[in-house]
């Protein structure tokens, strides 16, 4: 069966059948990494456009190694040295990307709805790579991924979020993704770092980290922006580590071997531990590889791609 969205712009929305798709089809394409050839000629012919407003190393390098790997020509719009910084508006980028007629395009943008606004806009299948404090969907799949190959099924499993809840696409993703599959969501941090609507989420809200710990299946930090303290949002980075920081000791107090994720960069002895990163715990280095893997099978299932992998 054939997928019938044109686009990828969110997870709130998405089926549980049709995020599991997407699951599913990670996994042969997690296979093919791992061949000493890593290039299909399924998209051969097909061209994919990173089209990124706000910097990013991890999630564009994912993405342009995914197309490459499905075998697809692949561009990248570099705004600092476009015609945006000249007063183009987005409506005029998106019309010049149509006129080069590509098959996908990845847009990472600081507004929210950014991604909404150029899927009704062009032709091509569109990729929310992240959007404001909106949502990052591929993020929140790569993370399913990596906890349902050590976990089965995330159903029933208890996931604490802990962190800039406020400002972070990826607790908003990974919310809805959780829910739909039947998690139980626990969202951590201080009350400045939350956001107001976030009583309507349907997930439990605590302050306090140590009260949540036991029987935690995974523990995901968020990265914390340094100039939160600055904005007054946080009294310091030190209490900040105090309270919500991941410590062997807080690791502890889960009772099982929690896993540890992050989505990156992670401010090392700020979010968690340094040792925790390096051990076996942790799975952030795996969210890397799995994140190639889960945008390899968004872009074949965008692109009409079947069951069935072509190799």
């Amino acid at each position: 069966m054939a997928w019938t969205r044109k686009d990828l712009l969110h997870i709130e929305g998405l089926t549980p059948s049709e995020i599991q798709r997407i699951l599913n089809t990670a996994k042969p394409m997690k296979e093919i990494m791992h061949r000493t050839v890593k290039k299909l000629p399924t998209f051969r012919g097909k061209s994919v456009v990173n089209l990124f407003f706000e910097s990013s190393t991890r999630t564009r390098s994912s993405f342009e190694t995914a197309a490459k790997i499905l075998g697809a020509d692949t561009s990248s719009l570099a705004v600092a040295q476009s015609s945006v910084n000249k007063g183009e508006t987005l409506l005029d980028t998106v019309r010049t990307l149509q006129a080069m007629n590509p098959d996908i395009v990845v847009i990472r943008h600081a507004n929210s709805g950014a991604a909404h606004f150029i899927a009704k806009e062009i032709r091509a299948g569109v990729i929310n790579g992240g959007d404001g404090q909106h949502e990052h969907p591929t993020q929140a799949l790569l993370d399913l991924y990596t906890m349902q190959e050590h976990l089965g099924s995330v159903e029933g499993r208890k996931i604490i979020i802990v962190g800039d809840i406020l400002h972070s696409r990826v607790a908003r993703s990974n919310v809805w993704a959780l829910k739909t599959l039947g998690a139980e969501v626990v969202l951590v941090g201080p009350p400045t770092l939350l956001p107001l609507e976030i009583s309507s989420w349907g997930v439990k809200i605590s302050h306090n980290l140590d009260e949540e710990l036991k029987g935690a299946d995974v523990i995901m930090a968020l990265r914390l922006q340094l100039e939160r303290q600055e904005k007054g949002l946080l009294p310091s980075l030190r209490e900040y580590t105090q309270l919500y920081g991941i410590t062997r000791e807080r690791l502890q107090k889960t009772e099982k071997p929690t896993l540890i994720m992050h989505p990156g960069p992670v401010n090392r002895g700020v979010e968690i531990e340094s040792s925790i990163i390096n051990s076996s715990q942790s799975v952030i280095e795996e969210q890397v590889t799995n994140g190639v893997a889960v945008r390899m099978a968004v872009m074949y299932l965008l692109m009409g791609g079947t069951s069935h992998v072509v190799d």
